[in-house]
């Protein structure tokens, strides 16, 4: 395992640099395939893009088709604890053994492709290579950024899915909608089954012109007729093409994964080409399991890792928290990376009114500095500190936190495994001082 890491991070990982290293081209990624037999084309796959939800709608359609009885791969990023969560079978991640396997075949390729490939053009090659190992029968594949241009883009996709559109990955110049949705639309595949979240009218026409066949849009074709609140998720009423799916329990909170079922729903029969029985639709949502997204990760206070990386994810988080968790006071933990424009997460952030904010520069080279986070929101009237190392800025705010409190971990999936190394060092009793004389050390300490 440590071999096939070493290996990887001599490429150049573009989730940490924030660029590109073959441009508008995915000429790199077919080299790599091709010397490899082009695994991916012995597997047939879901492909799912959109600003947000991909990752939730990803893990959705796995679970169902995986309680449908298929052999089922699945291929996601960013992971949070182990680059081995990007790769799954069954819903089960890699395990070492064989991922360690899997990046030495991958070694022989990469030195004879045609060009240096990224981190991400490996590991999604990596994931093309196991799948057709194990002889998958669906792969149920995440864009990493956009579309068009995507490593993943390589495959010829059975169905394609856009959840939305939304600015992330752009500086909201000019038309960014319709420029967005067009590089999302590059997944598509004409005469095939395309699966529509995206709502606004306005963008139809960018999907629809490159002829997929059906195209299934929400609120046409397919939605939510109600969703109520239950124990450790909501009950929802599903329509798809095939009819109505009443009374499914899904242990996720939120109405923004109401929404998410229901596109991944309509993808998984759209895949199958069949309706899903009652049976497979409880038993694929009601195993879906999505770390980072309203994780309670902790219990006395209660603590929850979400990874709302941009605007809307925190909108929908913050319509969501009030609604599922009860607290006394709300103290969040939060970092961010750039280049995205953390002062917008902020704008979202004050309906929430949290009663401390601890701001942490997370562990990524493209991390925005705590004390850059901690002045947007005081600017807005939060109470603000600014802790640097970010498992020291989650051990503060659970020290700090009476049981009843809620504590609140979010920004970049990077900060939840610091947050989950924090809890394990709590869990071990290394927590440190007293948690007031804790936050009069870090006042004391200029911001860093």
């Amino acid at each position: 395992m440590r071999t096939a890491l070493r290996f990887l991070e001599r490429f150049t990982n573009l989730e940490a640099a924030a660029g590109r290293i073959h441009g508008l081209s995915l000429e790199a990624m077919r080299g790599l395939v091709g010397v490899m037999g082009d695994p991916h084309r012995d597997v047939r796959s879901v492909h799912v893009t959109g600003t947000n939800g991909k990752g939730s709608v990803s893990a959705m359609v796995s679970s169902l088709l995986t309680a449908a009885g298929l052999k089922v791969g699945g291929y996601s990023s960013p992971h949070v604890d182990t680059v081995r969560e990007r790769l799954t079978m069954g819903g089960e991640m890699i395990g070492e053994e064989a991922f360690a396997e899997v990046v030495a075949d991958l070694e022989r390729y990469a030195a004879v492709a045609p060009e240096r490939p990224s981190y991400f053009e490996l590991l999604t090659a990596a994931a093309f290579l196991w799948f057709s190992n194990e002889a998958v029968e669906a792969a149920v594949v995440e864009v990493g950024l956009l579309g068009r241009y995507d490593a993943t883009n390589v495959i010829d996709a059975d169905v394609s899915v856009v959840t939305n559109i939304g600015r992330d990955h752009t500086d909201g110049s000019g038309d960014w909608r319709r420029d967005v949705a067009s590089e999302k639309a590059g997944i598509i595949r004409a005469g095939r089954p395309l699966v529509l979240g995206e709502t606004s009218i306005d963008l139809r026409e960018v999907f629809a012109a490159e002829a997929p066949d059906p195209l299934l849009e929400r609120g046409v074709d397919f939605g939510v007729r109600g969703a109520e609140p239950a124990v450790g998720g909501q009950v929802l009423d599903l329509w798809t093409p095939s009819g109505d799916h009443a009374e499914v329990f899904l242990p996720l909170h939120g109405s923004h994964q109401a929404d998410n079922a229901g596109i991944a729903l309509t993808a998984a029969e759209a895949f199958l080409g069949a309706p899903l029985g009652a049976d497979a639709v409880a038993e694929g949502f009601g195993s879906v399991s999505i770390p980072g997204r309203m994780e309670v990760a902790a219990a006395e206070p209660l603590v929850v890792l979400d990874g709302a990386h941009n605007q809307q994810a925190v909108r929908a988080l913050v319509a969501a928290v009030p609604e599922v968790f009860g607290a006394a006071r709300r103290i969040l933990v939060v970092g961010s990376l750039g280049p995205r424009e953390p002062a917008e997460v902020f704008d979202e952030l004050v309906p929430l009114a949290p009663d401390l904010v601890i701001a942490c520069t997370a562990p990524s080279p493209r991390a925005v500095p705590a004390a850059d986070l901690a002045a947007l929101a005081r600017q807005r009237g939060m109470a603000a500190e600014a802790v640097s190392d970010a498992v020291d800025a989650v051990r503060l705010a659970v020290t700090v936190a009476d049981e009843a409190d809620l504590v609140l971990v979010t920004g970049s999936f990077y900060v939840l495994s610091a947050a989950r190394e924090a809890l394990a060092l709590l869990a071990d009793g290394e927590d440190g001082d007293d948690g007031a004389a804790l936050l009069e050390e870090w006042r004391d300490e200029p911001d860093t």
